[in-house]
């Protein structure tokens, strides 16, 4: 007689949001964001332990795995307890962890969940692919990086904390601590704890205004828009609270050869974000900018950029009037492109 398919090949493997997750015996929790994968954990064991609540964990640490080391911890207890076991860091690996893996998704202890834990990258495909064909659900922690998806999260993080938050104050959190997800968790579930009634940007501006984010990517995306005034404010902010003239003009000259680069391919057919040596993202960034430019204007910015960038490096006596002076003409060559 035939043998019988395999329970874990009987259906495609499904893609679940970090904050939706469904117990399964093999999980993969996959994607670069830390904070999301660490709650995707968490809510696997709430789901495990509200089956079971003497449901034992165990961690395993991929890049110091042993081999064996998985059938071992995902064998049923003396005593009968289901397992739960955690393996993270497999997009660093260890060799002996991959067919390991394999093996153990082939035919998984229906009692035990097991939750690989893996950052991104191509290290291990093998064991991905076998994990996937398996049927097992796969939890997708993908960075957040647009400013919407910030805002979404973090009135997210209020409405389940059960407070309100004005759009402003959600905005301000995102402007202030954006480049963190954890530390805007963080900062959300501080105002939760330390406020009352609905948080403004008022409160947000109280804890967290002197943190509001100058760098030198808003700057650069100020003076591109033409937004002079407010490329130097957040300009004289960066310098006020340490950064430093010469990271800043780089941050510029690179906003520019980004602009360069897109307008030069305009009239060869298009090219790929990979021939261009740019992400999907920032070529479409470009073309929104360079509807408002010129060729002459683009050529009077970059050149005060490398002006500018001789003089942050030694050759001028003012290295802060130097970067404020770029901006400046950097804001003053944006006008309407053709």
């Amino acid at each position: 007689m035939a043998p019988a398919p395999s329970r874990t090949s009987a259906r495609p493997s499904a893609t679940l949001p970090w904050n939706a997750v469904e117990l399964a015996p093999v999980v993969l929790v996959q994607g670069p964001e830390g904070l999301l994968a660490e709650r995707a954990v968490d809510s696997l064991l709430e789901l495990a332990r509200a089956r079971d609540a003497e449901a034992e964990k165990t961690e395993i640490e991929a890049v110091t795995y042993q081999s064996g080391m998985l059938t071992v911890a995902a064998s049923p207890s003396l005593f009968g307890e289901p397992k739960f076991v955690v393996v993270r860091g497999a997009e660093a690996a260890a060799d002996a962890l991959i067919p390991d893996v394999v093996d153990y998704v082939a035919s998984p202890d229906p009692e035990t969940t097991v939750v690989i834990v893996h950052g991104g990258g191509v290290r291990g495909k093998k064991m991905l692919d076998a994990i996937r064909a398996s049927g097992a659900p796969v939890v997708a922690c993908e960075a957040i990086k647009k400013d919407a998806d910030k805002l979404s999260f973090v009135a997210a993080e209020f409405k389940a904390a059960g407070r309100r938050a004005d759009a402003a104050a959600v905005k301000a959190l995102v402007e202030a601590l954006g480049n963190d997800l954890r530390e805007l968790a963080s900062a959300c579930a501080q105002l939760v704890a330390d406020t009352t009634g609905t948080i403004g940007a008022a409160t947000v501006d109280r804890y967290y205004g002197g943190r509001v984010e100058a760098s030198g990517f808003r700057v650069a995306d100020a003076a591109v828009a033409g937004k002079a005034g407010e490329a130097v404010s957040l300009l004289r902010h960066a310098l006020a609270t340490g950064a430093d003239p010469v990271p800043l003009v780089a941050v510029l000259a690179m906003k520019l050869r980004t602009l360069a680069k897109v307008a030069a391919m305009r009239g060869r057919g298009g090219a790929s974000a990979k021939d261009l040596g740019l992400a999907p993202w920032q070529i479409d960034r470009a073309r929104k900018d360079l509807s408002s430019w010129t060729p002459e204007g683009l050529a009077a910015a970059i050149t005060a950029v490398a002006q500018a960038d001789a003089e942050v490096k030694g050759g001028g006596r003012d290295p802060v009037f130097a970067v404020e002076r770029a901006v400046l003409v950097i804001a003053g060559a944006h006008g309407t492109g053709r």
